[in-house]
């Protein structure tokens, strides 16, 4: 389909790092641009790619509280103290770096930029693959995020004069900080699909929570269990995100694209396949053209196992937001492989598939109550499919 896209890029967003040792390294952003340069994206007609600017305080302050950002910016300048700690920052997930809120500003003005872009119709898609940052809170780093950049570029387009945005979160943890920033707002639908909290971080995303007062129904929560695969995934993404967002036809799509349901990925336990995420991928941008007049803002995420599975399934993300979708049998560039054997020091992935069928069977030709993904499925559609006037069973 004809597409433009707005890449929001600049390598002073590897800056964002941890330092040695933390699993959210950015090399892997690094090798995902390399790997889509590599295969001539931002040559392609309908492609920009621009340097953003950071985030003011200001926009900043759409989402974050005041003191915390001060607190973000003494973090990266002084020497760390207790005080740090109420904030979330100094944790072993969050732990403090040199110029930690010029490098986080500039993640939120990445995604801000890509947001502007779509707003105003410079681009159909907008992308900012260093965001996806969907724990940090109000007040507090969470889970390696320090600036929640989706959730602040929601409330940008809310501000600009957005009525309906649809946020949709395929991150393996549950995507709690765009869900608290909006939970009492009906103009923000936001769906996350992750793995159960009862095996994994942040503890929360049950199908019980819903929305908070005036908003019942816009907060969804798909709680898949361990060892979900490809079909699994497919079938419960199938049965409740297609539905709710023809129901709600929001204005634009926000979605977050955590490669981290991989079956490789160090910190979790679903067992997806790089050929299932680009199937996500597709189906999602499908979906904005669909229900959102092709407005599409996208972000990468988590994803934690930083040569055989990042840079592929962003560069398939980015190559169908840019309407120009990989051969999932395409071999990688063997320069590409030999630049990311260099920096890695491991062999690179020689193809952009993983030989998956990536096939699934509907949920509307029949389940089984007693299977444990179609359990999932019919509690989230039990609890918020009759808010949106769909009948959960049918």
């Amino acid at each position: 389909m004809p597409c433009t896209l707005h890449v929001a890029w600049d390598e002073r967003l590897a800056a964002y790092d941890f330092g040695f040792g933390h699993p959210l390294a950015p090399v892997r952003v690094e090798l995902t641009m390399e790997l889509a340069r590599a295969f001539g994206l931002f040559d392609q007609a309908g492609v920009t790619v621009s340097r953003p600017a950071p985030a003011s305080d200001a926009e900043l302050e759409l989402v974050h509280d005041p003191h915390y950002i001060a607190a973000v910016r003494r973090a990266g300048r002084d020497v760390p103290d207790a005080s740090l700690l109420g904030f979330g920052l100094g944790t072993e997930d969050d732990p403090v770096f040199a110029g930690m809120h010029e490098a986080s500003a500039l993640v939120a003005g990445a995604t801000l930029a890509a947001a502007r872009a779509v707003w105003a119709g410079q681009a159909a898609h907008g992308a900012s693959i260093a965001g996806g940052l969907h724990h940090a809170m109000r007040a507090n780093a969470s889970g390696f995020c320090v600036y929640n950049d989706p959730a602040i570029a929601i409330a940008w387009l809310l501000d600009a004069g957005a009525e309906r945005i649809a946020y949709v979160d395929i991150d393996v943890h549950h995507g709690d900080g765009v869900q608290a920033a909006f939970y009492d707002d009906p103009r923000v639908l936001t769906i996350s699909l992750h793995e159960s909290p009862a095996t994994l971080f942040p503890g929360t995303g049950r199908p019980s929570e819903t929305g908070g007062s005036g908003a019942a129904g816009y907060a969804v929560n798909v709680a898949l269990p361990a060892g979900t695969r490809d079909g699994g995934w497919l079938r419960a993404f199938h049965a409740v995100v297609p539905p709710l967002l023809r129901a709600f036809r929001p204005e634009i799509l926000v979605s977050q694209h955590g490669c981290d349901t991989h079956w490789l990925d160090p910190l979790a336990n679903l067992e997806l396949s790089v050929d299932a995420q680009r199937a996500a991928h597709a189906a999602i941008h499908l979906l904005a053209h669909e229900v959102a007049s092709g407005r599409w803002l996208l972000t990468g995420g988590g994803g934690y196992e930083l040569l055989q599975v990042v840079p592929r399934t962003w560069t398939h993300l980015l190559a169908e937001a840019a309407g120009y979708p990989i051969d999932p049998a395409a071999p990688t560039p063997a320069g590409w492989r030999e630049y990311a054997a260099g920096r890695t020091g491991r062999r690179a992935p020689e193809l952009m598939t993983d030989g998956a069928g990536a096939q699934y069977s509907s949920f509307e030709s029949g389940y089984d109550p007693a299977e444990p993904v179609d359990q999932a499925i019919m509690a989230t559609r039990a609890a918020i499919f009759p808010e949106h006037g769909l009948m959960p069973h049918h």
